[in-house]
């Protein structure tokens, strides 16, 4: 420095002004700052730690020009590392204008006066003092470049305000120290007014030549713009959702105050207990209900709507005011549609529909039907559940119906007492609430297969629910009010009558639904089944038919069982595999017939059975849940080394019993029959029922048992074609069975047409219908001694 400069510095000093780049030191401390660097045009708040940078702001706060240096350093630095390995390449020179000390931090006010690089490190350890030199401005481009990019970064800041007004006192203050055609300061002010990150901020502070530096800040600028156009659309759409709800609101809270003035508006308690005053009015309500509904409406009149109680009164009254009180539908009782809608909807089952007329026609005759209560049994598959459809359509009724399968618990069906959370009527209330009438028809399904649990029992339950004497006073839980229920008309369905309370049982009038035969089943897939399918699928008719033949086929040799459910899936599955070929080609129709069945549904699952014979062989009859069967029982000697007895086929507790009398009957009364008497003392007899894998039980195999030991001992084969079913005593009487009709079913299913019953089941066989004793003999036996003429005539 020379003395002339030496000079003005003493007299600036004396009068206590530092004009701007007349007094730069060389040795400058040094303050690491984390987050965005500190650039020149820059006045801002620095905050740092008092430990250890205390000691530098005093050293600094000593000198006459107050100035240090400020290095940005990463996020990773603590100051037990060597600040040297992380100051970059450029910092910047600052004046400390004010600081205030804390206790464990310090504030100061920091004006940026120019960039600086390290030269070299007078110190390793804080304060840090090092030899610094100032990054003079190189100006080699040309004016007019400079001016053209100053002018795009100002234009930049003219955008960028009314965009965010946040940035305009920044930019106040770079106008009271600056010019704005400075470009030196523009570009670094442009750059540190963004919200850009430290690295790119760095980036600016390093670059040294002015037009890289604008191009940059420029960049910087722009990305900002874009953020903030970005950020002021997302403003004004959130702006306008709320505005938009926050006038709807106060639309209608301006139109509630009008209408509440003029009287034409209620609040929303005073609408609902309208709601429920009017809907009682349309009822012929007894007196009990309607003073139990004043009562709950008058204490939702006191309660506040957000009290708990309010929500329990409020569900009350909506429940007890949606019960049909004293509304019912009138009956149109014509027997001639009656028997067209069962027609329609049913093929064969003539029995029963006669049945149905004949109890829609005591209805006609008193002009009421109520109080009965319809008990459907038979297989699944039989159309127990569309039987009830069609007596509600022939009736005119509204038609509810619920699953009783698997309940176990009794408030189903009387609901659940109010004091509980989420309690609700039972399954009674809903349906007359759903049908809107008090004398519908309500089917209760799966009555058999009622659960039993500590909740209670729904099976007692429900005989309060289906007794006609009871039923006029039924009470349910959750309204505590009297129903009347003896215009409901209640069907049930079962598929056996073994799993229903005797209680329960005796106060259904049981209707049997046996299996089909295969023309009925043809008949049903014909006008039913198949045409359902092809509607499902969106096939037109004559796009895909189906032969008699083809029908046949699935029904013998994939669909052997008593209803046509499994019928209806074949059928399906035919449907489905038709529909891939017609997609490949829609203009070929197809047409399904008997020897193409394989194709579309694979291997038969039954083959064409053949009637067992032979010495010991004998074809029984069995009754099942689902339908009736035929039972081969076979018996043979193993050895002759002694007396002995197997039974095999998994049998039942009742039916080795059977096989023990029926071998006891057998060995005790041999001589009668022809045979040796000393036959069963030497022979150790296998009695077999063969299908080992499903259980058998039940008292009607005995005389086909006898029959069989019989045979054996004999050594004579039984006349062929017979079936017989019979319980047999020790003292050789033939005992009545149940499941006529479908044993019968069963055998003619399989071609035998001969079958020996009891003689108590002669009247079982005469109220059969004509098709199904069609092509049948049968022969009643009053004691064994009646089977053996027919099976072994010349003894």
């Amino acid at each position: 420095m020379s003395n002339e400069q030496e000079h003005v510095t003493e007299e600036h000093a004396k009068t206590g002004l530092i004009l701007a780049g007349q007094e730069r030191p060389t040795q400058l401390y040094v303050i690491p700052i984390q987050g965005r660097p500190f650039l020149p045009a820059q006045i801002l708040p620095v905050q740092i730690q008092a430990d250890p940078w205390g000691i530098t702001i005093q050293k600094v706060a000593k000198t006459t020009h107050k100035m240090v240096a400020l290095f940005r350093v990463s996020d990773d630095y603590s100051e037990d590392k060597h600040l040297q390995n992380f100051v970059p390449k450029t910092g910047c020179c600052v004046r400390i204008l004010q600081a205030n000390s804390g206790e464990h931090d310090i504030q100061f006010v920091a004006e940026g006066i120019q960039r600086v690089e390290i030269t070299e490190w007078l110190t390793t350890q804080p304060p840090y003092l090092v030899q610094v030199r100032y990054v003079e401005l190189t100006q080699d481009e040309a004016d007019t470049e400079i001016k053209a990019y100053a002018m795009a970064i100002i234009s930049a800041l003219k955008e960028l305000l009314p965009i965010n007004p946040l940035y305009s006192e920044e930019l106040k203050q770079y106008l009271n120290r600056f010019s704005p055609h400075d470009p030196a300061p523009l570009a670094d002010l442009s750059a540190a007014i963004t919200s850009a990150n430290g690295e790119e901020l760095q980036d600016i502070l390093d670059t040294h030549e002015l037009i890289p530096r604008m191009k940059k800040s420029l960049a910087i600028l722009k990305k900002e713009i874009e953020v903030a156009k970005l950020q002021t659309e997302i403003r004004e759409e959130v702006n306008k959702t709320i505005s938009e709800r926050q006038r709807e609101f106060f639309l209608k809270e301006q139109l509630k105050v009008i209408q509440n003035e003029l009287g034409l508006a209620k609040d929303d308690k005073t609408a609902e207990i309208d709601s429920f005053q009017e809907r009682m009015k349309t009822r012929i309500v007894p007196e009990a209900v309607q003073a139990r509904f004043d009562e709950e409406l008058k204490k939702l009149q006191i309660l506040e709507t957000g009290s708990p109680e309010y929500a329990v009164t409020r569900n009350y009254l909506e429940w007890i005011s949606q019960v049909p009180w004293g509304v019912t539908k009138k009956d149109k009782i014509d027997l001639k549609k009656a028997r067209r809608i069962l027609d329609r909807d049913h093929d064969g089952l003539d029995d029963v529909k006669d049945r149905i007329v004949e109890f829609l026609a005591v209805g006609a005759y008193k002009s009421d039907i109520s109080g009965a209560i319809m008990l459907l049994v038979g297989p699944p598959g039989v159309g127990k559940t569309s039987i009830g459809r069609s007596i509600a359509s022939s009736l005119g009724r509204p038609f509810f119906r619920f699953s009783v399968g698997g309940m176990r618990d009794e408030a189903e069906i009387k609901g659940h007492r109010r004091t509980y959370i989420g309690a609700l009527p039972g399954k009674i209330v809903q349906a007359l609430k759903e049908c809107q009438v008090m004398n519908p028809v309500i089917m209760l399904d799966e009555i058999d297969k009622l659960g039993i649990s500590h909740q209670g029992d729904p099976a007692s339950a429900l005989l309060e629910t289906l007794d006609p004497e009871q039923n006029i006073n039924f009470l349910d839980h959750y309204l505590d009010l009297r129903l009347d229920l003896s215009k409901c008309l209640f069907i049930c369905t079962a598929n056996t009558l073994d799993s229903i309370p005797p209680p329960l049982l005796d106060r259904m009038d049981t209707i049997r639904l046996s299996g089909y035969l295969a023309q009925e089943k043809l008949a049903i897939a014909r006008h039913h089944l198949w045409p359902r399918q092809l509607e499902r699928a969106g096939v037109p008719k004559g796009k895909l038919t189906i032969t008699d033949g083809a029908i046949r086929g699935i029904i013998e040799g994939y669909a052997r069982e008593s209803g046509v459910r499994n019928l209806e899936k074949q059928l399906a599955k035919i449907v489905r595999k038709s529909v891939v070929e017609l997609l490949q080609d829609e203009d070929q129709p197809i047409n399904i017939k008997a020897s193409s069945l394989e194709h579309y549904l694979g291997s038969p699952l039954f083959r064409k059975e053949k009637s067992l014979s032979g010495v010991g062989i004998v074809t029984g009859l069995a009754w099942t849940s689902q339908g009736g069967a035929t039972l081969p029982i076979e018996a043979t000697v193993v050895h002759q080394q002694g007396r002995n007895l197997k039974l095999t086929g998994q049998l039942g507790d009742v039916m080795k019993e059977s096989a023990e009398l029926a071998y006891s009957y057998v060995s005790s009364h041999l001589n009668e029959f022809g045979g040796d008497t000393g036959f069963f003392d030497k022979a150790a007899v296998h009695l077999h029922v063969p299908e080992g894998a499903t259980p058998k039980d039940g008292p009607s195999a005995g005389i086909t048992m006898a029959s069989a030991l019989l045979s054996l001992a004999l050594n004579q084969a039984p006349a062929k074609g017979f079936a017989m079913t019979g319980e047999l005593t020790l003292t050789g009487h033939v005992l009545p069975i149940g499941g006529v009709r479908e044993k019968v079913i069963a055998a003619k299913r399989v071609g035998i047409h001969q079958i020996i019953v009891p003689e108590a089941n002669r009247g079982d066989v005469v109220e059969l219908p004509e098709y199904v004793k069609e092509g049948m003999s049968f022969y009643f036996a009053l004691q064994f001694k009646d089977v053996v003429k027919v099976l072994f005539p010349k003894n």
